[in-house]
């Protein structure tokens, strides 16, 4: 990167392939002797390559339109949500989405459920313990309903008051990884006048890459910033929760971002530990990404495959009858993955599998 912008290297074909290979996963941050911040520098560099990549009228358009008219505008991604839901629905039963090919697009989303019209504030249950914000980032919006749920019904069993802004939006992570520093300042700048005012603890994210990003704000701000299970795991309360034992064997991924930039790759295991007669165990390879990394797996699928093998081998000789990660990109990868394979395994949330186990119910719990 240095050889390209001292224009020792040329910004050439081959230089895009070599930083578009990269996964950006961070772990090499965790070894760097001189804390260099790799994930700022390859954000950086990727946007100018961004800028002299050669795209036809229609690939600019139709990345402009999923990035800004789509993928970070909460209204627009609850509209696109029903639609999946309904394509969902007639995959399979009619003749023209067969005719297109659209049956095994459909069939590799996971299945989604009605999107809520989330409340401004969800009360604690019982003692009050304190007060927090919850952050919905944009596609656990529409895929991870369950996570975000489940995240508030723990948090209001164990005392929490649970305040989510209805003005807050996409934290800025894709625009980042594209180098676009401009559009996730206006991101930022929305999310901070969305949790402004309110008295609370923390901001919590239930998506490690929304996590990762969001303690990159302003350090008042990415103080406060915690992931549900770093959270939870120190939170107060759960003498009192109740627990129903389950006698399953749940293999743990780690997701990149929270082994290598949110550092609290070990709370997702304290907390499903309490569930009482569960088998809780790494998944073996947890110090490799499994090719999800963002969009990465749209955009180099052949390497995304080979990682995603890896993981799906790794499952097989784990011997687990759940799946738990915390990241809902590295889930939907793995549970693609896990389904074409024909392993019949659930992939959760941690939380998600916590909060079953205390009475959550997901159809009445919205």
């Amino acid at each position: 990167m240095q050889g390209m912008l001292e224009q020792r290297i040329p910004a050439n074909e081959r230089f895009q392939a070599h930083i578009d290979l990269c996964l950006a996963c961070r772990a090499c941050e965790n070894v760097c002797p001189n804390n260099v911040e790799y994930g700022r520098l390859i954000n950086g560099v990727r946007g100018l390559v961004e800028k002299n990549r050669q795209r036809s009228v229609l690939q600019r358009m139709g990345r402009r339109a999923l990035m800004n008219g789509v993928a970070t505008q909460p209204a627009v991604m609850r509209l696109v949500g029903g639609a999946m839901r309904s394509w969902q629905a007639t995959a399979g039963k009619v003749d023209w989405l067969k005719r297109f090919g659209l049956v095994r697009i459909a069939t590799q989303l996971p299945s989604l459920r009605p999107q809520p019209v989330w409340k401004a504030v969800y009360p604690a249950a019982g003692k009050v313990r304190g007060e927090v914000g919850l952050f919905l980032g944009c596609v656990a919006r529409v895929a991870d309903v369950e996570t975000l749920s489940a995240s508030i019904f723990v948090l209001n069993r164990l005392g929490y008051i649970v305040h989510v802004p209805p003005r807050q939006g996409c934290c800025g992570a894709m625009h980042a990884s594209l180098g676009e520093p401009e559009k996730v300042r206006v991101f930022e700048e929305q999310n901070l006048r969305a949790f402004t005012g309110l008295e609370m603890e923390a901001v919590i994210s239930t998506a490690t890459g929304c996590g990762a990003t969001l303690i990159s704000y302003p350090q008042d701000f990415a103080d406060r910033v915690r992931d549900i299970s770093e959270f939870l795991g120190e939170a107060e309360g759960w003498e009192e929760a109740g627990m129903v034992p389950l006698a399953k064997k749940v293999a743990v991924h780690d997701p990149c971002l929270m082994r290598n930039a949110l550092h609290c790759q070990d709370k997702p295991y304290d907390l499903l530990r309490r569930i009482p007669g569960a088998t809780v165990m790494p998944l073996a390879g947890n110090d490799q990404c499994c090719g999800a990394a963002g969009s990465y797996f749209l955009t180099q699928p052949a390497m995304a495959a080979s990682l995603l093998a890896d993981k799906i081998e790794a499952v097989k000789a784990s011997g687990a009858q759940v799946l738990a990660s915390s990241n809902i990109g590295c889930a939907m990868h793995l549970a693609a993955g896990l389904k074409a394979a024909g392993i019949d395994i659930e992939v959760v949330h941690p939380i998600t599998l916590l909060a079953r186990q205390m009475g959550f119910d997901n159809d009445k719990n919205r």
